[in-house]
């Protein structure tokens, strides 16, 4: 048997598949495929499929991955042409590895996040953005199991660029995206609106995911 790294892509109305979905779609794009896939064994066998990091609902992400086992071995353009034919638009795979990283060292994300609102110019949300990154701290209400609690995310930003575009800001930022601590750039967007009492639209992308000493994720 052979463990492979399966790398695709999820844009355009895919944004909104959850990750659940994004399971199924998967696991059926298999079943359609072919492929020498081991399954699960027991009453109801099943592709074995595991996700590196589920992408939250809403975001593009341009370097998805996902994990599964060969009985035999597959020319790698082989699986990227049958899994796309079984795939809908939006979910793209474009190229096929052997894994080399374990998901649970994964500890960063890479975001591109493009701003705009109705009410702001592209140039004063540039400022109000500026202007909130550089605060002593940034609190935001953070939901999970336990409830809701306010947090400081401003220790927790990375390294970051912010650009005024044409029509909106562009703020590309690594944050903390592993298991063990996690902050979505939505609180970052969510932050700036309460700070402006303003509603901003938000296009985000995951370019990436690194480890702990910084290594991209492969």
């Amino acid at each position: 048997m052979k463990n492979v790294r399966v790398w695709y892509k999820k844009d355009g109305a895919a944004r909104y598949i959850s990750h659940l979905d994004v399971n199924r779609v998967m696991t059926r794009a298999l079943q359609h495929s072919k492929l020498p896939i081991w399954h699960t064994e027991g009453f109801n066998p099943h592709p074995f499929i595991t996700f590196a990091l589920p992408l939250s609902l809403g975001f593009r992400g341009v370097k998805e991955s996902m994990d599964m086992r060969l009985l035999e071995d597959v020319p790698e353009q082989e699986i990227i042409s049958k899994l796309n034919q079984g795939l809908p638009q939006g979910i793209e795979v474009y190229k096929v590895t052997e894994p080399v990283m374990k998901p649970g060292k994964i500890a960063y994300g890479k975001f591109d996040i493009k701003l705009s609102s109705d009410a702001k110019t592209p140039e004063e949300l540039f400022f109000m953005l500026r202007s909130l990154l550089t605060q002593d701290t940034i609190e935001v209400e953070k939901h999970s199991k336990k409830g809701v609690k306010l947090i400081d995310i401003k220790p927790q930003l990375g390294d970051y660029t912010l650009e005024k575009l044409e029509d909106c800001v562009q703020l590309v930022i690594t944050l903390p995206a592993g298991s063990v601590n996690n902050v979505n750039p939505s609180l970052l967007v969510t932050a700036l609106e309460n700070s402006n009492s303003i509603e901003v639209y938000a296009d985000i992308t995951r370019l990436d995911v690194f480890n702990e000493e910084g290594k991209s994720f492969e």
